[in-house]
Order: structure tokens, then C-alpha cells, then sequence
């Protein structure tokens, strides 16, 4: 009788980097052996068909894995990570991506130029917080997207009014009164002229009651998170710098998770935003004011806070009024929130409270 031998089929040593193009219904896989193209198709969003398509395929290999940072979050990452795959994130922005791949995108290319980048080495993968950290994160982003449609709901009542002519009161009472029980109170004792008119301005003022309401809620449940063992210490020094409070430290807080994996100031004033935008090229330089890129949660905060600390801390009064000299003031408060950054940073790598007044040098 003949026997056969079967040689098992072994990948020890060799790499498998797979790119994803992560969709709601359907993931497009492109998958390199080496630096040699393999297959390019797509599955469902299921990390753990992936990774048994891979072992079948593969075994023995090391994997490793990457997609872009969107709205499908950090499951996928912790998932991966949990079977025990090598997974990184990327940020879109930041994966070099060809004029025609550009002009001529499609699911398919972008696993493509993924899987290609990461097989050379050149993607950076961005920082994937914890489940809790993102839980706590998304509490605090809540609150701000109440506060904007909040403030969307009065710029539509205020519109409403104006159309109508019915400004004198508001004029009467100053800016510093808009929005207060009895400026809300002689809007609700405006009479229309039809039911349909009453009905609209009656809806207007329901949702602005709902999202008040809705922000008093959530900014209650911030109290009781900052006194949460993992953000109390942080809270309690951040609060002693002047011009922050609770909502700018517990959002500093939950965005960055952790000061220590920003090497300094300028990695750290990077991510936030807080720096200048250049477009050079050869003998031209060109500035093109504050950066685009941000984290624009922490910038918005940092600048208003930037106009509280030039106020009540007089070191940052002096160094307002210097910037004031040179340019306008609206730049001179980028400085500001960047020396408040800059402080808010001490703080917290040190474990220290802030001595308002003191200079300190960025």
C-alpha cells in the first residue's frame, strides 16, 4: 500500500500585515506576506472571522494589523488585542497617500495603501485609551455638544424674535441679563398673532428647557466622576491653577488620559492645537496662523480659560500686555492658553499645586 506524506504547511518567522478599511456592514482586507501581495476581498465586520481566515492560511505567522481612527472607535483595536494580534490605529491625516490614489479613491485603495505603508514601517499608530477612558471621555464631549446646541437654540430664538420685531427688551436689559429666568419668562408671555406663530415659539422654548435641563444633568454626573479615585488628586491641583475649572480640568483629563506619554510642551501644545500652521517650500515661508489640526474640544477650553487667567493671575496680565505690544489681541491669547497648557502640564507631572503669579518660562 502507498503511503503519502503530508507536509503541514508552516509560516514560523515570516510576517502577515493586513490593512483594513473598516465600513458599518463590510470590511475591504488587503493582505500582504512579506512584502509580496496576497489577496485583497471582503468580509464581514467580525475580527474574530479575520483572524481564523489567517490562521488557516497562515499558521505560524505573526500578524500584524492596521485601519484608520473613525467612527467605528476602538473595538476593533481591543478585540485584535484580545486574541492576541498585533494592532495599531492610525490617523487618516497622517498615512502619505498618492495625487492619483487621491483623485482615484475607493475602499480597495485605502486597504491597499494601508497594509503598503505599514509594511514599511512609516505609519505612526495613535494612542488608544482604555474603556473606562473612553467612557468617561464621551460623558464630558456629551455635555459640550448640549452646550452648542444650546447655544444653536437660542441664536434660532433670538432670530425668531427679531423677525418679528421684538428686540426692545432685550436691548433694555444689556448682554449680561439674555438668557436670564426673567429675560425666558417675558419670551414664554409673548402672544402671537395665530396658533401657528404661538406653536412654533412654544417648541423653541421646550427644547431650550430640555437641553438646560440636559446640561445641569450631565454636568452633575462630571461632579461626581471628578471625585472618582482615578481623577480626585488631578482635579484638586488642576483647580489651582487660575482661570481653570471643573469642566476645562475634567476635559483636559479624560482627552489626554495621561500627561506622561507627551514628552513635553511642545509634543503636548502639538496635540492640542496650540501652535502655528506653516506651508513653506524652498525660499518661501509662509505662516499660516493657529494650526488646523487640534484636538478641538481642549483648544476651545484653553483659550477661553486663556482670557479667565489674564485676569485673576498677574504674571499672565504682564505677559498679555507684552504680547498686546507686537500683536493683536487675538493672537496674544493663543500665547496665553499655551502658558496656561504649559502650567496645567507642571501641575500634573509634578504633583504639585500652582502658585498663582509665579513666572515661569515656557
Amino acid at each position: 500500500m502507498q503511503q503519502h506524506q503530508v507536509t503541514q504547511v508552516d509560516f514560523q518567522g515570516q510576517h502577515v500585515h493586513v490593512g483594513i478599511d473598516v465600513a458599518q456592514r463590510s470590511w475591504r482586507v488587503h493582505i500582504l506576506v512579506g512584502d509580496l501581495f496576497h489577496k485583497r476581498f471582503s468580509q464581514r465586520p467580525d475580527p474574530e472571522a479575520l483572524v481564523g481566515y489567517l490562521k488557516r492560511n497562515f499558521p505560524g505567522a505573526t500578524y500584524h494589523v492596521v485601519y484608520e481612527a473613525g467612527y467605528c472607535g476602538f473595538w476593533i483595536h481591543a478585540r485584535f488585542q484580545e486574541l492576541g494580534i498585533d494592532c495599531i490605529v492610525t490617523n487618516p491625516a497622517d498615512v502619505p497617500t498618492s495625487d492619483k490614489e487621491r483623485r482615484h479613491k475607493n475602499d480597495t485603495v485605502d486597504a491597499g495603501k494601508l497594509v503598503r505603508e505599514h509594511q514599511k514601517g512609516s505609519l505612526k499608530a495613535i494612542y488608544v485609551p482604555d474603556r473606562a477612558a473612553l467612557e468617561d471621555r464621551n460623558l464630558v464631549r456629551m455635555r459640550a455638544a448640549f452646550v452648542s446646541k444650546q447655544t444653536r437654540c437660542k441664536n434660532q430664538i433670538k432670530a425668531f424674535l427679531a423677525f418679528y420685531g421684538y428686540k426692545q427688551h432685550e436691548e433694555e436689559a444689556g448682554p449680561e441679563h439674555y438668557w436670564s429666568r426673567t429675560y425666558v419668562s417675558w419670551i414664554e408671555s409673548i402672544a402671537m398673532k395665530r396658533e401657528s406663530g404661538q406653536g412654533a415659539l412654544r417648541m423653541l422654548l421646550k427644547e431650550l428647557v430640555f437641553l438646560r435641563e440636559s446640561i445641569a444633568g450631565l454636568t452633575k454626573q462630571i461632579r461626581r466622576l471628578a471625585r472618582d479615585e482615578r481623577y480626585q488628586k488631578d482635579v484638586r491641583q488642576l483647580l489651582t491653577v487660575s482661570g481653570v475649572g471643573l469642566i476645562c480640568a475634567m476635559t483636559m483629563l479624560t482627552e489626554l488620559v495621561t500627561i506622561t506619554r507627551f514628552k513635553g510642551l511642545d509634543q503636548l501644545a502639538c496635540y492640542t492645537g496650540l501652535i502655528p500652521g506653516e506651508r513653506s517650500s524652498g525660499d518661501t515661508e509662509i505662516i499660516t496662523g493657529i494650526t488646523e489640526r487640534r484636538n478641538a474640544a481642549m483648544r476651545h477650553l484653553l483659550i477661553e480659560c486663556a482670557w479667565i487667567a489674564k485676569r485673576e493671575d498677574p504674571a499672565m496680565l504682564l505677559a498679555f500686555n507684552e504680547l498686546r505690544k507686537r500683536m493683536k489681541g487675538r493672537d496674544a491669547i493663543i500665547r496665553i492658553a499655551r502658558k496656561l497648557l504649559n502650567r496645567m502640564r507642571f501641575v500634573l507631572r509634578h504633583d504639585e499645586p500652582y502658585v498663582t503669579g509665579v513666572l515661569t518660562s515656557d
